[in-house]
């Protein structure tokens, strides 16, 4: 399965006003169920991500730590099968700079799994 782009300032703002939140040690997401309301019929995994100042005084740094969380979700979710469809805004933590890249990989398979247990099965 790919991941989509979740695009537009409309969209990100109604996951945060209405999204659940997953916080892992790496990473913290906020999801909603089903596509977004622009793409009604599409199906996958809907990804934004944001980082605020506040996480790092360098953009090239918090560039870094949304880059590598994208990419730990990128590599769990090519592997399987039978994803819901979703909305996802993550944001990447403190750590997620200087830790090994397992342990964000470690956190996407910790939230997939929460996420499997939270939605009810097709």
């Amino acid at each position: 399965m790919q991941l989509s782009r979740l695009q537009g300032r409309k969209v990100c703002d109604h996951v945060m006003r209405k999204g659940k939140v997953w916080k892992g040690n790496t990473l913290t997401i906020r999801w909603l169920p089903g596509p977004p309301r622009t793409k009604s019929a599409a199906e996958g995994f809907f990804v934004g991500s944001y980082a605020s100042s506040k996480l790092h005084k360098s953009a090239v740094k918090r560039n870094r730590m949304r880059r590598r969380c994208r990419e730990a979700l990128r590599t769990v979710v090519r592997d399987r099968e039978n994803l819901p469809t979703v909305q996802l805004l993550l944001s990447p933590r403190s750590p997620s700079l200087s830790c090994e890249f397992s342990d964000i990989v470690s956190d996407v398979h910790a939230f997939l799994s929460a996420l499997d247990s939270c939605l009810p099965p097709k």
